[in-house]
C-alpha cells in the first residue's frame, strides 16, 4: 500500500512551530507592513523575536488549555528554511467546524506553489484526520490574490460584511469563505488526489 506522508508534500513540509529558532525571521516579517497588510486587518505592528516567542508560548497555553486550535509552520523540503504558517483555529468540535488562517512571510517566496501545497496538507490533515465537515476563511476585497487563492483550492464566498473594513482612506468589505468536507472530497477526485 503506497502511503501519502501526512505532513509533507513536494515542496513544503508542516512542522510544529520552533520559536528559539524561528523568531528572528518572524520578526522580520512584522516589519513588512505590506505581509500584515494582507494577512490581517489589524493595525501593522512590528515585532521583537522575543515578544514572537512570548506570543507563541501564549498560543502554545490557550491552545493546549482548550485544544482548540492546530498551528504548523511551513518549511522548504529542499532546505527546511521556514517560509509561512498555516493554522485550524477556533475548532468547535461539536459542529465540526473551524476557520484557516496562513501566510508566507518573504514576498519573494510568494507565487512559488508554497502556500498552496501547504493548505491542501492542512485540509486533508483538517478533513480526514480532525474529521470536520467544514472550513472558513476570512479575507477582504482589498486582498483579492487570497480570493483567488481560496477559490482555487474550493473555498466559495458565503458571506460579505459590508464596509467592514477601513483601509488606505476607504472602506472594503469582510469576506466569509467556507468549503465544506463534500466539496473538498469532490475536488480532490476531479484532480485525482484521493
Amino acid at each position: 500500500m503506497n502511503t501519502i506522508p501526512l505532513f509533507e508534500g513536494e515542496l513544503v513540509r508542516l512542522a510544529p512551530p520552533d520559536p528559539d529558532r524561528d523568531a528572528e525571521v518572524e520578526s522580520r516579517w512584522t516589519h513588512d507592513a505590506e505581509y500584515l497588510r494582507l494577512l490581517a486587518p489589524e493595525p501593522a505592528r512590528p515585532l521583537s523575536p522575543g515578544h514572537i516567542k512570548k506570543r507563541h508560548e501564549m498560543a502554545e497555553k490557550e491552545g493546549d488549555k482548550a485544544h482548540h486550535q492546530v498551528h504548523f509552520t511551513i518549511r522548504a523540503r529542499a532546505d527546511d528554511r521556514l517560509l509561512g504558517f498555516i493554522r485550524v483555529e477556533y475548532i468547535e468540535w461539536a459542529h465540526g467546524a473551524a476557520m484557516v488562517q496562513m501566510g508566507i512571510g518573504d514576498p519573494h517566496e510568494r507565487g512559488h506553489g508554497f502556500g498552496g501545497e501547504a493548505l491542501q496538507l492542512v485540509l486533508r490533515y483538517a478533513f480526514d484526520e480532525l474529521n470536520l465537515h467544514r472550513l472558513m476563511a476570512i479575507t477582504s476585497d482589498y486582498n483579492p490574490g487570497a480570493v483567488r487563492f481560496f477559490e482555487r483550492a474550493g473555498f466559495a464566498v458565503e458571506a460579505r460584511q459590508r464596509q467592514a473594513l477601513q483601509r488606505d482612506g476607504r472602506r472594503w468589505d469582510a469576506l466569509i469563505m467556507g468549503l465544506l468536507r463534500p466539496e473538498w472530497d469532490a475536488k480532490r477526485k476531479e484532480g485525482g488526489r484521493q
